[in-house]
């Protein structure tokens, strides 16, 4: 997501209180709400989320958690320039301490 700075605490907010239903779902690991670099009066975020798989993942994105999830974000695109773009990636490699 592309934040106009004036922005951000509204965007923030709402992520921050909404109800996301992932820890309902089969297959979910963790998620992140990361907050990028301010540049020319915008600030990049980005949804991070962890699956157990792919099949996880889509089964998410056809579940009615997520159509619940996602209800209002029509009303929420004027707090960012343009749609968010989804980027997935497949781990190629994990290494975890301990």
């Amino acid at each position: 997501f592309t934040v106009p700075t004036e922005n951000a605490s509204a965007f923030e907010d709402l992520w921050l209180g909404r109800d996301s239903h992932l820890k309902d779902m089969d297959g979910f690991v963790e998620f992140h709400m990361l907050k990028g670099p301010e540049e020319d009066g915008r600030i990049l975020y980005a949804s991070h989320t962890v699956w157990q798989s792919e099949e996880a993942f889509l089964a998410w994105t056809r579940s009615d958690a997520f159509r619940a999830a996602h209800k209002n974000a029509g009303e929420t695109k004027p707090l960012y320039d343009g749609p968010p773009r989804f980027e997935g990636f497949t781990p190629i490699q994990h290494i975890a301490k301990g």
